[in-house]
């Protein structure tokens, strides 16, 4: 995944930093210098901005629906296979899948909206008298219900795979519901590199092995968070953000021995070489936070 090293600050909106990454401006040209339909390259390099603005605008859905749940907040990060919106919605299902389902509902939104438009142009005879203008304003319409339909793919870790695995943990919880969205994703992956063979689409098959990447990071984490639920649980102490009480054992490791204890049986403090903690990771939702925190907050009732 794309990350600040190597990117350039854009601009800072409603408190999200956005950034563009080196390799995006490779993509920019290779994109740009294509044959086309237009009259000049301009127009093409018009298409691709507004691709990627359409793209900027749906990273901006995710960010700001994450928020009003109570998650936190990153950066967008514009890369050549689209953008990332760094986000960490609170460990529930219902949060988990507002945050995520926000980003189509904005493509959503964009549809009578360039259609309108497209429909204001043609009354205006822009086909006529402004015939680049309005193939564009054409092309963006298209390309906005083409990232739709391709982001609702029940492809993990696409919008429609992760919306899959939000309505799957009401019914089969955290980690087996990020196990089946994986599978199924790695399922829909093979059709997708079908796909890019058929079509001889590089661009398809380069976005079909960064899912795969991510499918298997997805069945991996699922392990863990699986392996992490069957250990016995600690009364008396709860996640302020997730309310989940903290396993036993020595699951927490120091940072500065390197040695592995447990966090909250010491109190915070590493038995082998005395450094204190003050905050502790949640080893559920992933979320740090003072002990005090936790030991204020009453565990959940069964």
């Amino acid at each position: 995944m794309p990350t600040r090293q190597g990117s350039i600050r854009l601009f800072r909106l409603a408190g999200i930093t956005v950034y563009v990454h080196w390799a995006w401006f490779l993509a920019f040209l290779y994109l740009a210098s294509r044959p086309h339909q237009f009259s000049n390259y301009g127009w093409n390099a018009l298409e691709i901005l507004a691709l990627f603005a359409i793209v900027l605008t749906h990273e901006f859905g995710h960010q700001l629906a994450c928020r009003s749940v109570g998650g936190q907040t990153n950066d967008i990060i514009l890369w050549p296979l689209g953008g990332v919106a760094y986000v960490n919605p609170p460990q529930r299902p219902g949060a988990q899948l507002w945050s995520i389902a926000a980003g189509p509902l904005v493509n959503v939104a964009l549809i009578p909206l360039l259609y309108g438009v497209l429909a204001v142009t043609t009354r205006l005879n822009w086909p006529d008298l402004y015939p680049d203008a309005c193939e564009l304003v054409h092309d963006v319409w298209i390309i906005n219900f083409v990232l739709l339909i391709f982001n609702l793919m029940p492809i993990y870790p696409l919008d429609g795979g992760q919306i899959l695995r939000s309505l799957l943990w009401f019914i089969f919880g955290r980690a087996n519901s990020l196990l089946a969205a994986s599978v199924i994703g790695i399922i829909g992956v093979a059709g997708l590199i079908l796909i890019a063979i058929f079509l001889q689409s590089v661009w398809l098959g380069i976005m079909a092995v960064f899912i795969l990447m991510n499918c298997w990071g997805g069945l991996r984490q699922a392990q863990a968070l699986a392996k992490v639920a069957r250990i016995p649980r600690r009364a008396g102490f709860a996640c302020p953000s997730c309310h989940s009480t903290p396993p036993l054992g020595a699951l927490w490791r120091c940072g500065q021995c390197g040695q592995a204890f447990d966090m909250f049986l010491t109190q915070g403090i590493c038995p082998h070489c005395g450094t204190h903690f003050n905050v502790t990771q949640c080893l559920d939702c992933g979320t740090s936070r003072p002990i005090a925190e936790w030991m204020m907050t009453p565990p959940p009732n069964n």
